[in-house]
């Protein structure tokens, strides 16, 4: 009976201490590793200003919500700058009008100053009788151009821009010798602007002085942006 009794109580010890070393001893050794997490987390990712509390150490440990938090993040901000560096503008420009184009390059720009400001005057003799030609040489004093001066220019400007032809039509709208934008600017000088080369001549004449100055400034002009 004693033995019996001697080997339960040593069974109940064993037991007893398998319990408290069975639970106590894995929590302990997992106490250690959290520990030693926390400390290796507090070096690997202080900030400059202090330590992070073991609570962010802890919650920085891979795994963790605000570690996939702070991974997506990272990801997102890979994408945007990688994006950003391939972006590119695409606008339809915007066309400056002749005067504000004129005014930001005086070489070509509009009013009557002393030197040629890089302006190339284009001699001419004058032109036929009874044509539209002669009708704007004829004219062109009455605008305080000297024809003798600036007929050349104006020549080439209508050359290129319509011929000559008071029925010249643009796609665009542009109408008349002038080619006037759209065409029904040209009432202004005459009620038969559609017909008459005189009308459009005129026009035309008032148009280039108040813009340019005179026919060569807006020859220049023409030459320089291929409209004026």
């Amino acid at each position: 009976m004693s033995r019996h009794g001697t080997g339960a109580r040593s069974s109940r010890r064993k037991r007893g201490l398998f319990r408290r070393f069975g639970i106590v001893f894995p929590a302990a050794v997992f106490a250690v590793v959290a520990v030693i997490a926390v400390a290796v987390g507090g070096k690997v990712f202080a900030p400059g200003s202090g330590a992070f509390s073991a609570v962010q150490a802890i919650e920085m440990v891979p795994g963790s919500h605000t570690m996939a938090a702070l991974e997506a993040e990272r990801e997102q901000l890979i994408a945007m700058t990688a994006a950003a560096r391939t972006l590119t503008v695409v606008a339809k420009p915007k066309l400056a009008s002749p005067a504000q184009v004129a005014a930001a390059n005086p070489g070509t720009g509009t009013g009557a100053s002393g030197g040629t400001g890089g302006i190339v005057y284009v001699t001419s003799t004058p032109p036929n009788p009874n044509t539209a030609q002669s009708i704007a040489y004829n004219m062109m004093a009455s605008f305080g151009f000297d024809p003798k001066t600036y007929f050349g220019c104006l020549r080439d400007i209508w050359n290129r821009e319509s011929g000559w032809r008071y029925d010249a039509e643009n796609a665009s709208g542009a109408y008349g010798i002038p080619q006037a934008l759209p065409g029904g600017k040209m009432a202004s000088a005459g009620a038969d602007w559609q017909t008459n080369p005189a009308t459009q001549i005129k026009w035309g004449l008032g148009y280039i002085k108040a813009i340019y100055g005179n026919p060569c400034k807006a020859w220049a002009f023409e030459e320089a942006n291929g409209y004026y």
